[in-house]
């Protein structure tokens, strides 16, 4: 069997190499988490950045539609009552009628056009929702590391270490150190002179 005081050297040793490794690895998983974070933060940010682009470029394409629309039905009435003037001719129940139907018409596709719009902007709302849980779902929970609980594992280690060694001499009916200390005093404990 080896001396029990390089063994205890030996424990000591792994038990500080432990610690200091543990250390390295809650440091890199540390650094990895706040990496994690960083990069999901930034997805967000690019996402939010292309769906306000987009929600901008259909309120854009929205508006021209309706200016479109607006000024193709101006256009007809201001023929429709310019030609009926031209002729002399008074506005009767059917050219009224007629006329009401331009307006119908025109309220019809600006109704629409809004329609089409309050949903892509609801849409645009859940995107930004979906985008915001994206990126909590991709985030993790940042754990800094501990050097007093690393180093007091690491000793509770070094200690479970010594003891198994110790039963594992007392099974196999050896006399572990603390017994061979005591048997040369002679069972006194030895204190020596100040």
């Amino acid at each position: 069997m080896c001396d029990p005081v390089t063994m205890a050297v030996v424990s000591v040793a792994s038990g500080a190499l432990q610690y200091k490794q543990a250390k390295a690895q809650a440091k890199a998983n540390y650094a990895r988490q706040k990496r994690q974070n960083e990069l999901a933060r930034k997805n967000a940010v690019q996402r939010y950045a292309s769906e306000q682009l987009r929600i901008r470029q259909s309120l854009k394409k929205s508006a021209e539609e309706d200016l479109k629309g607006t000024l193709k039905a101006r256009r007809v009435r201001a023929e429709f009552t310019a030609g009926a003037s031209d002729a002399g001719i008074a506005m009767s129940g059917s050219t009224n009628a007629l006329l009401a139907n331009y307006y119908r018409t025109e309220g019809n596709f600006r109704n629409a056009i809004n329609n089409n719009m309050q949903m892509n902007v609801s849409q645009f709302e859940r995107n930004l929702e979906a985008i915001q849980f994206g990126q909590e779902s991709q985030s993790t929970y940042e754990t800094p590391p501990n050097s007093a609980l690393l180093f007091a594992s690491s000793a509770l280690n070094t200690a479970n270490s010594y003891f198994s060694m110790t039963s594992g001499m007392e099974n196999a009916g050896l006399k572990t150190p603390s017994q061979k200390r005591n048997y040369s005093t002679g069972g006194r404990v030895y204190n020596p002179p100040k």
